[in-house]
């Protein structure tokens, strides 16, 4: 597969991280990436994290929150290339292990992990139910499922104004509501499910992304990554603005247990 195959190229790792922080590709950087275990235990842990870009969270869960052990999995290369290198270049290699996997059931023995950890990528995954019984399997009695991920607000046919944003995306979403989430994770035999609406956060946030987008950091980014590559990148954010204010797109934290 070539670089330009990947939904998120050296390009798109470059801009997102310049957005985010380095080694981010999610918003709110390391300080939501944090908030997503708020309250829970992680030192001492040993976790997986689902779609682990390109390494940042895996550093942090160990040298800032005192985790045991990190296994990040992602779909494409070139996070994982960039997750091995960002663990070599911290000196943790030999407490995070980077796997490039293919999509489907979890290849981890039952009982693997103290957490599961996952920051806006499960929407690339859309039997959100397969992916609740598979993240129970793997948690050891008594581990947590902690995760930030984009929820659309219903399970109808999304808006027009939903779909040009998704189109503008141009990624594989599966966007799911609250409601589904929180059923699979009831199905597949989770206690003390929460869920909490990110929507008033982002929708804050993404306007002054778009300002930075748009006004003051034009000029810098547009030489840095291209004229027409921000263009798009602006045009994206202007669509995903107006279904954040709508509410139609909702990020959520979503957490819950394993009893035991």
């Amino acid at each position: 597969m070539s670089d330009s195959e990947f939904l998120y190229d050296d390009l798109h790792i470059a801009f997102l991280e310049d957005l985010w922080g380095e080694g981010f590709l999610s918003p709110g950087g390391a300080e939501e990436a944090a908030r997503v275990l708020d309250g829970l235990e992680v030192k001492g842990k040993r976790i997986l994290d689902i779609g682990c870009g390109s390494g940042a969270i895996a550093v942090m869960l160990l040298r800032d929150l005192g985790a045991a052990h990190v296994t990040g999995i992602d779909v494409e290369a070139p996070v994982c290339a960039a997750a091995t290198r960002r663990a070599d270049q911290a000196g943790l290699s030999d407490r995070i292990t980077i796997r490039e996997v293919t999509p489907g059931p979890f290849d981890f023995p039952d009982k693997s992990f103290d957490i599961v950890y996952s920051k806006d990528s499960i929407i690339h995954i859309p039997d959100k139910e397969a992916l609740a019984r598979e993240v129970f399997r793997i948690l050891k009695p008594g581990g947590w499922f902690a995760a930030s991920d984009w929820l659309i607000a219903h399970d109808d046919t999304p808006s027009p104004e939903m779909q040009a944003y998704i189109k503008a995306e141009a990624l594989d979403f599966a966007m799911a509501s609250p409601a589904r989430y929180r059923r699979a994770l009831e199905q597949a035999g989770f206690s003390d499910i929460t869920l909490k609406n990110r929507n008033p956060w982002y929708r804050a946030v993404a306007r002054d992304e778009l300002d930075r987008l748009s006004g003051s950091e034009n000029a810098r980014l547009s030489e840095r990554y291209g004229k027409d590559f921000i263009d798009g990148q602006i045009s994206t954010w202007q669509a995903m603005t107006a279904v954040l204010e709508s509410g139609e797109h909702c990020p959520h934290h979503l957490r819950g247990r394993r009893p035991g």
